[in-house]
């Protein structure tokens, strides 16, 4: 899961060498020390301190530090000038942030290139392309809801997400500011200084404008936003996690607290104390208590977001003996000093470092990466990141600042996007003959099979004809993706019939399942045409054939759209009455089943009977609707990513081969199911020795890819397997 970074303040004075670490007039160190708390819950829980599961409330403690400050910092300029000036608050942002986080971005770039598998490399560099322009949380959020990258490595870059959510929010914010400064009549002259701000000037005052119109605009945009992300994290928690519309609340929260800072400072002493040690409870408490199973944001994120909100308001009285106390001590001021940095340094550090290495990520090799990320930090902030902001000829004239802000930004794109085309080269031998050839020339094409795969046990380098290649595997899907055909998670209907095999066919024949079905398609496709059958191919992602509710990990809620689909399909088969109906499915189950009660289900002998009694429901269903079914057990799981581990170990392919007795999800479960099939009649084909030795599967055989992925077949294989499907066909 990934979080969010320190927050924006205002730019300091331009100061001696000598005094430019001293905070400034108005500094608030329990501000300071929050962004601390914060960049180390992050930190922390990336590392792999495993207590820490809810370690991202980071991004709402930052979220909240940021809206206030920035709020802060743009009322002071509207009471000061009656006006905000939109060139000078984004030359302060593009400096501010620009700097530091191009560096990391090249730098990451370059570990990538030099220690990632190249299969990684290439969406790297897009994501480097989106962080650039502030765009890479709307990418995540779609890769987030595509099964396919469910099991996908975590991109270097994702945490800069929060970047681009904040940056989003900022668009808009300015522009609310100018449209209420419009309306307002306002009194001209220098600005009171705002009680609790973190910059004031000292011997200026004004009168400042009335506040009631922007609590309420704030309150009406933080409701919205707040009702937003709870309805979203429950129908797409990706969607609601990295979106900038169910976060602006959180934003909005810390703006809130800066408009009604001067009102804050009267707190009595006490109460506000106990205020700041409460919210700092909160946002520790839901570090330890939340975890990857939570539906997050929606309402879970209040604790964290009001939790912090109450520290910055209560804060704002300046209490004795509050949690400024131990925010205020030194090693809280450094690492809040160095939060930015830190954040930005920490999760490339995590991600590349191992394989720099040559290790397998643990805690301990955690916990030293994330150290040296603050050394990292430190340097960063010393060396690029204070010095941009101060440096008096880019902060004399706001147009140079977002010059040099647009300059830093174009050649970082422009360096992610050629590198992109620059993939690291793959070792490969010489060519091999083509294993699609040799099994359709074969008059025993299951006695080749198991030839072609004892020869791959031995086989150790890459051939140079490898089909498809590792570099760009993810890619190599089926038409039914690119004809939407193969249903996302929120969808329960094709947008088109989906029909393939033989168009002129006289009869019919259906695909059914989940993306272990789908991965069938090149092999039922070959059938159909080859039997003159129509097929209908009816599949979506993790929703098994079995007419169970499934719970679904990624939504964080029980899977109806794949009820409601599953119910859909299963009707029309029944009016169809197609000639076969071929069935496969993931031998897991996403995260566990939905039992008619409501309960969720996701380990105990319960759980099996269950999916069990589902399988026998929809294959009853299928035989009396007339139709034939042909249940295909599911297939093999690599050791990981096969592509992955190919280009990494491109002269030792027997690395990358997996023991049977690791390779099958669930086994007990799998002979369970095939044996209750079987006990109804149906036609059941475990593929086994389609992919295994009695010892291995191997990841190539011959001049194939096995899987594309971390469990799916490569297209060229399946369409190799299609005379072995047929025999186990029905005519």
């Amino acid at each position: 899961m990934t979080v969010t970074r320190g927050s924006d303040a205002p730019p300091r004075a331009v100061r001696p060498a000598a005094v430019a670490a001293r905070p400034h007039p108005g500094f608030r160190p329990d501000i300071e020390g929050m962004r601390a708390v914060a960049v180390t819950l992050v930190v922390l829980s990336h590392a792999g301190i495993g207590a820490l599961t809810g370690g991202y409330v980071g991004v709402d403690v930052f979220f909240v530090i940021s809206g206030f400050l920035i709020t802060t910092l743009l009322l002071k300029e509207l009471d000061r000038t009656g006006t905000v000036s939109l060139t000078r608050f984004y030359a302060r942002r593009a400096m501010r942030l620009l700097p530091a986080s191009a560096v990391v971005l090249v730098a990451t770039l370059a570990g990538a290139w030099f220690w990632l598998p190249s299969t990684r490399f290439h969406p790297v560099s897009l994501d480097a392309l989106f962080a650039t322009f502030y765009g890479i949380n709307w990418r995540l959020a779609d890769e987030g809801v595509q099964y396919l990258n469910a099991d996908a490595a975590p991109s270097p870059l994702q945490h800069f997400w929060s970047l681009a959510v904040e940056e989003q929010f900022y668009l808009a914010w300015p522009l609310l500011l100018l449209a209420y400064a419009a309306v307002r009549a306002r009194r001209r002259g220098a600005a009171t200084p705002a009680a609790c701000a973190e910059d004031t000037t000292a011997g200026v005052r004004a009168e400042r404008a009335p506040r009631l119109p922007l609590l309420l605009t704030l309150a009406l945009v933080a409701g919205v936003s707040l009702l937003v992300s709870v309805l979203q994290t429950r129908s797409s928690a990706p969607w609601a996690y990295f979106g900038a519309h169910t976060r602006a609340w959180e934003l909005a929260a810390g703006a809130l607290v800066a408009v009604a800072a001067s009102r804050l400072a009267g707190l009595p002493g006490r109460l506000a104390a106990a205020l700041t040690w409460l919210g700092l409870a909160a946002v520790t408490a839901s570090a330890f208590l939340f975890d990857d199973h939570t539906a997050f944001p929606g309402h879970a994120a209040l604790l964290p977001v009001l939790g912090s909100a109450v520290i910055i308001a209560a804060g704002c009285a300046g209490p004795r003996r509050g949690a400024a106390t131990l925010l205020g001590t030194r090693p809280f001021q450094l690492i809040g000093r160095y939060s930015y940095s830190w954040y930005l340094w920490h999760w490339p550090v995590l991600i590349i470092g191992p394989a720099a290495l040559g290790r397998e990520p643990s805690l301990g090799l955690g916990l030293a990466l994330a150290a040296g990320s603050l050394v990292l930090a430190a340097g960063s902030y010393h060396l690029v990141e204070n010095p941009a902001r101060t440096r008096s000829w880019i902060t004399a004239r706001a147009r140079r600042g977002l010059a040099t802000g647009l300059a830093i930004s174009v050649l970082t794109a422009g360096l992610a996007v050629a590198a992109g085309r620059f993939t690291p080269a793959l070792a490969t031998g010489d060519a091999v003959a083509d294993t699609g050839d040799r099994i359709t020339a074969a008059a025993d094409a299951e006695a080749r099979l198991r030839t072609l795969l004892a020869e791959a046990t031995g086989q150790r380098t890459v051939p140079a004809n490898l089909r498809p290649d590792p570099r760009t595997a993810n890619s190599d899907q089926p038409p039914i993706y690119a004809d939407h055909c193969h249903l996302a998670y929120a969808y329960v209907a094709a947008d088109n019939p989906c029909v393939y095999g033989d168009p002129a066919g006289t009869g019919e024949m259906f695909l059914l399942g989940d993306s272990h079905a789908a991965h069938w398609f090149p092999a039922a496709d070959a059938v159909a045409r080859d039997r003159g059958l129509r097929l209908f191919s009816r599949t979506k992602s993790a929703c098994q054939a079995a007419s169970v509710l499934v719970w679904n990990e990624i939504m964080k809620r029980p899977y109806q759209e794949c009820a409601d689909w599953r119910e859909s399909v299963l009707a029309e088969i029944e009016r169809q009455r197609p000639r076969v109906v071929v069935l496969s499915s993931n031998g897991g189950d996403s995260g566990g089943l939905v039992s008619p009660a409501g309960e969720r289900i996701d380990r105990g002998p319960g759980r099996d009977r269950l999916w069990v009694d589902a399988w026998n429901v929809t294959l009853d269903r299928i035989v009396r609707a007339g139709a034939v079914p042909v249940l295909l057990l599911d297939t093999p799981w690599p050791r990981g990513s096969a592509p992955e581990c190919v280009v990494t170990h491109p002269d030792d392919l027997g690395r990358c081969a997996r023991p049977v007795p690791e390779a099958f999800v669930e086994p007990a479960r799998r002979e369970a199911v095939a044996a209750a099939a079987r006990a109804r009649g149906v036609t059941v084909v475990d593929p086994r020795d389609w992919f295994c030795t009695a010892t291995v599967c191997p990841a190539v055989v011959g001049n194939l890819l096995v899987w594309k992925d971390s469990s799916h077949m490569s297209t060229a294989y399946a369409a190799m397997l299609a005379p072995l499907l047929a025999r186990h066909i029905p005519a």
